[in-house]
């Protein structure tokens, strides 16, 4: 099977949230083939339905002001940020052409990070306690996703440059104990954007048993 590959560079948030609905239309009717969808969004905070607003350590109006926006999402959950120097992927798959379990879904998005980590010498695994990669008590990744006929949206964020910074006025996923970490900073240096990228692709075929093929996407109307 095929998988498509478009990388879109700094995407607003609502434009990407759009532009995953046009996805999941197409991939319903058949349209197209799987997708994975690779960008990065400009400051924002967004909370899943299960969030709860507490989580939010400060006001909207006053993320507001330091350019950081606030969306609620279908996707699962609870609140998260994304921002420059993060990989944000959004896998469009049906999974009544791979295996009809949410759980396996997520599990394979879990190998996909904890082998792109790999590749750097870091030692990802997977905490029984909350989805994502987890290099010790700091999640490196954040998984959310949503399921419609068996077809995915939303997806990963992998902390790459991420300014973590970012992190402290949420209570990141709603773990209180728990915190945050990035590829930078476990490796005390800036990290490629375009080779993780490229590692992510790779491992995400393997994982899921895909041939991808990259387009050449560059904007999204917003």
């Amino acid at each position: 099977m095929h998988c498509h590959v478009e990388k879109f560079g700094l995407v607003d948030y609502a434009a990407a949230l759009e532009l995953q609905r046009e996805k999941v239309a197409q991939r319903k009717a058949g349209a197209i083939p799987d997708t994975l969808l690779l960008l990065e969004h400009p400051h924002v905070y967004t909370l899943g339905r299960n969030a709860r607003e507490e989580n939010l350590l400060v006001s909207g109006e006053w993320l507001a002001s330091r350019g950081a926006q606030v969306f609620h999402t279908d996707r699962g959950g609870d609140v998260t940020y994304h921002g420059p120097g993060q990989l944000v992927g959004y896998p469009i798959v049906d999974l009544t052409q791979h295996r009809r379990d949410i759980s396996w879904y997520m599990r394979s998005l879990e190998e996909v990070f904890i082998r792109t980590a790999g590749d750097w010498g870091i030692v990802a695994g997977r905490s029984p306690a909350a989805a994502g990669a987890w290099v010790g008590n700091d999640k490196l990744a954040a998984m959310g996703v949503h399921l419609s006929r068996w077809v995915t949206s939303h997806g990963f964020a992998l902390n790459v440059n991420t300014d973590l910074r970012y992190f402290e006025w949420i209570v990141p996923c709603g773990l209180h104990d728990k915190g945050v970490t990035s590829l930078a900073k476990l490796l005390g240096r800036p990290i490629d954007m375009e080779e993780v990228s490229e590692r992510v692709v790779e491992h995400f075929g393997g994982v899921f048993g895909l041939e991808v093929v990259e387009s050449q996407h560059s904007k999204v109307e917003s």
